[in-house]
């Protein structure tokens, strides 16, 4: 599956917010909420988190991951003085086990930078980040752990 980056624009709210409810739906789903508000907690969430974003990573992109002219997720970084953060990386469901999002982290990998991330302790993903060679930075977070992946030295290309 090719896919490609395109930066978000304000014309792609309604992608965010369905790529940010499908992460969440799942948790979501045992609330036992009605729909109406499963709806309105969710747009404040995401928000929220659109706010926060901007404000505490201002020189941040957030990116669509599209896909045969399709939006298929998002890839939100950051950069740092040490290399790149991923404040968020999210499939839409019907995309996901595609290996989508490891080939987005394989690509920001190849850029030969340092790349951290925050992880949900629980979260699933998390063996993923392991795979692609992300080890733990100390201590949990409250519920997020610290990953990095080490810069690929140019030698490491030529074995």
């Amino acid at each position: 599956m090719d896919y490609r980056l395109r930066p978000a624009t304000p014309d792609d709210d309604a992608w965010q917010l369905a790529i940010y409810a499908s992460t969440r739906a799942d948790e979501l789903a045992l609330t036992g909420w009605p729909p109406a508000q499963r709806e309105a907690f969710v747009h404040q969430q995401h928000r929220a988190q659109q706010l926060h974003y901007r404000q505490h990573f201002p020189r941040s992109a957030c990116q669509l991951i599209v896909v045969a002219d399709a939006v298929a997720g998002r890839l939100w970084t950051d950069p740092r003085d040490y290399g790149l953060h991923i404040l968020d990386i999210a499939v839409l469901p019907a995309c996901r086990g595609q290996d989508l999002g490891t080939r987005c982290l394989l690509a920001l990998a190849a850029g030969g930078q340092r790349l951290s991330i925050q992880v949900e302790i629980h979260n699933p993903a998390r063996r993923l980040y392991e795979r692609l060679g992300f080890v733990t930075v100390g201590e949990p977070q409250g519920l997020y752990q610290p990953m990095f992946k080490p810069a690929v030295q140019p030698e490491e290309c030529l074995s």
